[in-house]
């Protein structure tokens, strides 16, 4: 419910969990390419289109997310000043209550009283005047460029080794298995901040991973 610029970029650019959603998506669109790949018949002119096919997805995907980012920030913020103006406008409690109700989690909502939603309402009513219309600001944009930059780079560790290993068949094998390892810390990162059971979580998220590989494999990759 905050209109003030600037809070959301910030928070959406170091949140571990935004982060690694964001390295998981580069991942896998690198790997649809990688493991579409079919190494045993593979020569280096289809290894140079996969390589171009699976770098130029992945820029035109960062450009996508990090253009989303910035319409939601802007929906957002725009839904948090009609919101502070409605909360503004009841004058009935149960109306008050209800518009905070809405835009806070439930599980915050439903620890509160009367008290402290009635001082949410008067602490709101006092602050300045929101802005007639939504603006993104320079936090929004570093954001963005942030996210562009999070799903274009995770391509490279998985296809590095068809730039420097002749023999497809290896190249990918090793591509597999370093997509596998990250696979394994983006489960763990998310485990970790979650306070759930980190190293389970990665050996999850790295046999998913390990079973798609081996379908591909099995059918030819």
């Amino acid at each position: 419910m905050d209109p003030q610029p600037g809070n959301k970029s910030t928070k959406r650019l170091l949140d571990p969990v935004d982060r690694t959603s964001e390295v998981l998506f580069g991942l896998i669109m690198a790997l649809s390419f990688t493991c579409s790949i079919s190494a045993a018949g593979a020569g280096r002119e289809d290894v140079r289109t996969m390589l171009i096919g699976a770098i130029g997805c992945n820029i035109a995907w960062g450009l996508i997310d990090a253009i989303i980012f910035l319409m939601t920030s802007l929906t957002e913020r725009a839904h948090g000043i009609a919101t502070l103006r409605a909360l503004r406008q009841a004058t009935d409690p149960g109306e008050a209550r209800a518009i905070i109700t809405d835009a806070l989690p439930p599980l915050v909502a439903g620890a509160m009283n009367d008290a402290d939603f009635e001082r949410i309402h008067l602490n709101l009513g006092l602050m300045s005047e929101p802005p007639e219309q939504p603006r993104l600001h320079k936090q929004d944009f570093l954001a963005a460029v942030g996210i562009f930059f999070l799903v274009f780079l995770a391509t490279f560790p998985v296809v590095i080794p068809f730039i420097f290993l002749r023999d497809p068949i290896v190249a990918l094998r090793v591509s597999n298995a370093i997509a596998l390892v990250m696979l394994f810390f983006a489960g763990y990162s998310l485990g970790n901040h979650a306070r759930h059971r980190p190293l389970r979580m990665g050996i999850a998220m790295m046999l998913i991973g390990s079973v798609l590989v081996m379908i591909t494999i099995a059918l030819g990759g």
